[in-house]
This record gives structure tokens, C-alpha cells and sequence, in this order.
């Protein structure tokens, strides 16, 4: 692996280099592209907006974010958002992080899809948050210079992602769809679902056990 791609430097630290493995071991190649291209779009943003930010802890936010899609870290009920937070959090705790980062990379992982929250997080959370939104939507697309667009691309190629990312998303939560309820991902199982029924917030209020 490259140590710097358009400019922004991969984190070699020890933890850096053990979060790379386990995501190696665990994910696909297809997710390990991305997992580093988010990375490296999470930095240029910081670094655009002159944001104050943590690369070793952005980088293994970056390497779990999306390893709760996989099957070995994924849970039979919870969000794989959870699941995924849940294994950075465990990796770090086991390596003798702090507590407070431990929360820190755990929230990063967490609302990495949560829109209209996780932008007003901690600069962590945030830039996740918008360089998974830059990969995956192209959200910010017109910050990203040709030059740098170029060099990640060449570095971690996309390799059809537009056509494989949704289904890889299905791959990872569709044993418990019901997991998606009142997040973004209800849309990727209504998309892989025909007459798929999406659970209703409405619903919910109007046949609570309340007598009333």
C-alpha cells in the first residue's frame, strides 16, 4: 500500500496497521478500496475546512465503518452500523485505548449514515460521515480537484462500485431487514425486495398497547 495518496498520508502506525489487517481478513477487496478511498476523502475535507482531527482514529473509523457487513462481525439483530462499532471498540479496548477515544471512533462508526446528526458531531464524526457521503452519493464532488480524484482512483479503483455497492450493503443486513427500520438502509431493501413492506413509524403510534 501507497503511504501517501494525494497528499494525505495512511496512518502505519501499529493499531493503523492491525485495523488494515483485520479489515484485509475480514472484508473484501471491494470494501477495502472503499474503506481507503473514505479515508482519504474524510481527510482532504478536514483539510479544506481546517478542522482539528485524530488520523490515527479517523483511519481505524475508516477501516471498521463498514466491516459489520461482513459475516464475522455481524450480529443476528443489530444495525451492522452497531456491529461495526461494536469490533473497533472491542479491537481498542483490547489494545489499551482510552476510554473516551474508544467512544469517539465507536460514535464515527455508528452515524456513518445518519444524516442530519452526524455532520454536527465531533470533526471525527463528522468527516466520516461526509467522506462516505462523498464516495457512496458524491456529496462534495465539486471539492474533489481532478489531480486527487485521479490519484485515489489509481490507488483503490471503484471496479463498478455504482452497480455492487447496494447489493453488498443487502448482502450484510439481509438477514434482519427490520434492522433498517427508520434509517437509509429501508431504501436499499425496498430497492433488492419486490413488495418489500417497510415498517411504519405512524403505524407504531397508532396500535401501541395505549387504551386511549
Amino acid at each position: 500500500m501507497c503511504k501517501t495518496i494525494a497528499g494525505v498520508k495512511i496512518p502505519d502506525s501499529q493499531l493503523a496497521v492491525q485495523a488494515t489487517e483485520l479489515l484485509r481478513e475480514h472484508g473484501t477487496e471491494f470494501l477495502y478500496n472503499h474503506s481507503l478511498r473514505v479515508y482519504i476523502f474524510a481527510v482532504l475535507n478536514g483539510q479544506r475546512r481546517n478542522l482539528p482531527f485524530d488520523p490515527e482514529l479517523l483511519y481505524i473509523s475508516a477501516a471498521f465503518h463498514d466491516l459489520g457487513l461482513q459475516p464475522h462481525y455481524s450480529s443476528p439483530d443489530k444495525r451492522f452500523e452497531v456491529d461495526g462499532a461494536n469490533a473497533a471498540r472491542d479491537f481498542l479496548r483490547s489494545h489499551g485505548v482510552p476510554p473516551a477515544s474508544q467512544q469517539l471512533v465507536w460514535d464515527t462508526i455508528a452515524l456513518h449514515t445518519t444524516i442530519g446528526i452526524a455532520e454536527y458531531k465531533e470533526p471525527e464524526v463528522a468527516l466520516m460521515y461526509s467522506g462516505v457521503g462523498l464516495d457512496v452519493m458524491g456529496e462534495g464532488y465539486e471539492h474533489l480537484s481532478e489531480e486527487h480524484r485521479l490519484a485515489i482512483l489509481a490507488a483503490f479503483p471503484r471496479n463498478g462500485f455504482k452497480k455492487k455497492i447496494i447489493p453488498t450493503f443487502f448482502g450484510g443486513f439481509e438477514h434482519k431487514t427490520e434492522t433498517t427500520f427508520g434509517n437509509i438502509k429501508a431504501d436499499v431493501c425496498a430497492y433488492m425486495i419486490p413488495e418489500f413492506k417497510r415498517k411504519n413509524f405512524c403505524d407504531c403510534i397508532l396500535h401501541s398497547p395505549w387504551s386511549e
